[in-house]
Formats: C-alpha cells, structure tokens, sequence
C-alpha cells in the first residue's frame, strides 16, 4: 500500500482532478482510497436521521450500514485531530491512499495549480512537492504535467507515491 498527496489552494481543482485520476487508475485494475482533510466544521450525515441524531445525543462512534456501503463517523468530543499517520492505519489495504489537504504532512505530495486562482505556487516553499499538475507552463526541476493530461498525472502519482509504512514509522521487518 502506498501513499502520495495532492496540494494545491482552494479551488485549484485538486478535487475534480482526483475525479478523472481514479476511474483511469481503477481502469489499470488498481484500488484506490481517498483521505480529504476539511478546514471547517462538516458534516457526512443528514438532520434528523437516525445516525445524526445518535451523533448529536452523544454516541463517541455512529456506524451505519447498508448493502451497498458502510461509513463510520467519528466524534472528537474534544480530543486532538488525528495526525495522518493515525488515519492512514484505519484505511483498508489498498494499492494508493490520495491523501487531499494534510499540507503540512512531510509526504511527497503532487501540486496542483491553476492560474485563474491567482495563487502562488506551493512548490518553492514546501519541499515535499515533488511534481506539478498545472493548466500553464511552470518553470521548475520538478516534473510538470498538464491538468488535462491524466495518464501523465497518474504517472507522476504512482512513480512519487511511498510506502504507508514508512509514513507509519514502521520498516518492512515490522510489517
């Protein structure tokens, strides 16, 4: 199971892109799961069903299922976020973890930057960048794909991705 992550400011399209990078990566019979990190106060669950409601009356763990899937929502209650690390020793087995947000996780992350947002690139100033996905020429060492170019994002995804392990902190004699 490897791990690889998608940087870039709000808006940069890092979630559409993701959208197109999946079905071509399940196309070449890989699994892939997804970790998004939110800014802000969010919710997976609908007022007034029964698993918000068991939620907001004070359940630590609400895990729904149904034939077609399951999702298992997590109250901090207070405690400290998880650290990637942590989330990343809960996913299931999988050929690539997207990790989308975590900025400031030291894992090589891919950038994704469109200039219409006006924003400047991440890459000069975060050294766990190690490729670009961009709707314009970027001037860099680093390896450089267009947005559109799926098939070359996807190589840079998968020639960058490392090991969950080594973001755990355990080597192959642990594993």
């Amino acid at each position: 199971m490897k791990v690889i992550g998608l940087a870039g400011w709000s808006g940069a399209g890092k979630t559409t892109l993701l959208s197109r990078v999946i079905p071509y990566l399940l196309g070449r019979g890989l699994r892939v799961s997804v970790i998004k990190h939110a800014h802000h106060d969010f919710d997976v669950d609908v007022p007034g069903k029964d698993s918000w409601v068991h939620r907001q009356s004070g359940a630590t763990e609400v895990l729904v299922s149904s034939t077609r899937r399951w999702a298992l929502m997590h109250e901090l209650r207070g405690a400290s976020e998880p650290q990637l690390p942590e989330l990343l020793g809960k996913m299931a087995r999988v050929h690539l973890v997207v990790v989308e947000g975590f900025k400031r996780e030291p894992i090589n992350k891919i950038e994704v930057h469109r200039a219409a947002n006006g924003k400047p690139l991440l890459f000069p100033d975060d050294a766990s960048v190690v490729g670009i996905a961009s709707d314009v020429p970027v001037e860099t060492t680093l390896p450089v794909a267009h947005l559109d170019g799926i098939e070359d994002v996807a190589a840079l995804m998968l020639r960058f991705a490392i090991p969950v392990d080594d973001v755990l902190g355990r080597g192959a004699a642990d594993s």
